[in-house]
């Protein structure tokens, strides 16, 4: 009998315990590097290539990025097989994306 007073005794504290411990907040930060090493496939490893081949990719303008990538996407724009990869992107990974190539200048 004591100890189920003493179980049930502290049953209450275990409510207070519960409230005050807070689960993690899970937070992911994508890195633009690790999305834009996607395109390296296709596009150069340091987002240039040969000329009059695949488009270079270095210094485009994000706008510009965003837009053919959501091209891609959608199927308004024809591709042997950027509309397949664009459509893994989410539009915050394609501004990712664009942001990056956007920053860097051609060959580095």
């Amino acid at each position: 009998m004591k100890s189920l007073i003493v179980l049930f005794g502290f049953y209450p504290l275990t409510s207070v315990l519960a409230q005050q411990i807070q689960p993690p907040t899970i937070t992911t930060t994508v890195n633009p590097a690790y999305l834009a090493a996607n395109c390296t496939n296709c596009h150069g490893a340091k987002g240039t290539v040969a000329p009059g081949s695949i488009p270079s990719l270095d210094g485009l303008q994000k706008e510009y990025v965003i837009e053919q990538m959501k091209a891609f996407r959608e199927g308004k724009r024809q591709a042997t097989l950027m509309h397949q990869l664009a459509k893994g992107y989410t539009d915050e990974q394609i501004n990712l994306i664009a942001e990056y190539f956007a920053q860097k200048t051609t060959g580095k």
